[in-house]
């Protein structure tokens, strides 16, 4: 009787150390951010914890169109956890993903103590310093073969207030992953007036747009004439002034068709614009998200 009093004792003293080691070999890792938007069916946000140079996933997510992280705390192995000395968030397809970082870095931090700041600008994410940026664009239609009567129908990412055509976009030069978008907003509707890595070339619709004239592709700088082939509800010619032309940086394959959530330049057309007179837009970094983490 008291050998099997003693293997009960036994049994249930080892079954009670492996319950707490089990607890101690995990540790929660929460992850506050704001500023995301919905990435619709096709794709989600996944944290990574760099672990000896190595990313390792915390975990996925999706954000609601208020904002809302569907998860906020998430189980890590703890040894994994408090080795860990940064985090990225990255965006992943839904399905059929491999287990590994994708190049789209949306935002990263270094661990202080047990705490982070997950931000745009640091070096694991799209590490560009934003501060510095500037835009200028004009309006004008140089597609639609010289034709002066609708000159407020086109705008072109360009500086010609020397006398000579220059970039109008200051912008840092963007990681894999990552690509430039212009866009005008027109009664709600945001139309793409073309993606580009260099502002001081064309935009990589310049030759396929369904928007411009037939006579050229227009100058060699980011931009678009509105002049055919207006989607549903809109028509085209139109005057793009009191519409907002934004540039937004774009994940790269892009989730959407409407202009992602990184904003840095955007600007209202004045209702007193001249056409082929350069227009300054203004930085808009309040629209970058941003974060803390904790373990």
């Amino acid at each position: 009787m008291k050998r099997i009093i003693f293997c009960f004792f036994a049994v249930a003293t080892l079954m009670s150390c492996s319950k707490k080691d089990d607890v101690i070999a995990n540790g929660n890792f929460t992850l506050n951010l704001k500023g995301l938007e919905n990435l619709g069916t096709n794709y989600v946000y996944e944290g990574w914890l760099m672990v000896n140079g190595s990313p390792i996933s915390s975990g996925r997510f999706s954000v609601n169109d208020n904002g809302q992280q569907s998860k906020t705390s998430f189980t890590i192995p703890a040894a994994s956890l408090n080795a860990a000395t940064a985090f990225i968030l990255t965006i992943e397809p839904s399905a059929n993903d491999v287990p590994a970082p994708s190049d789209v870095h949306v935002l990263a931090g270094n661990f202080t103590g047990n705490n982070g700041l997950a931000t745009v600008s640091h070096s694991a994410a799209l590490g560009n310093d934003f501060t510095k940026i500037s835009g200028k664009y004009i309006l004008a239609t140089p597609t639609d073969g010289g034709m002066m009567d609708n000159e407020e129908s086109g705008v072109w990412f360009l500086d010609n207030s020397s006398g000579n055509p220059v970039k109008g976009l200051d912008l840092p030069t963007l990681p894999n992953g990552w690509k430039y978008e212009g866009w005008v907003v027109i009664n709600g509707t945001p139309l793409s007036t073309g993606t580009f890595t260099n502002a001081n070339a064309a935009d990589a619709n310049a030759a396929t747009s369904t928007f411009k004239g037939s006579n050229n592709n227009g100058p060699a700088f980011p931009g678009e004439d509105f002049l055919r082939n207006a989607p549903g509800g809109l028509t085209f010619p139109t005057s793009l002034k009191g519409k907002t032309i934004v540039i937004s940086i774009e994940p790269f394959p892009d989730n959407s068709a409407a202009p992602f959530v990184l904003k840095p330049l955007l600007n209202v057309v004045p209702a007193d614009a001249k056409v082929h007179t350069a227009i300054s837009m203004s930085s808009n970094l309040t629209s970058f998200p941003t974060g803390t983490f904790s373990r």
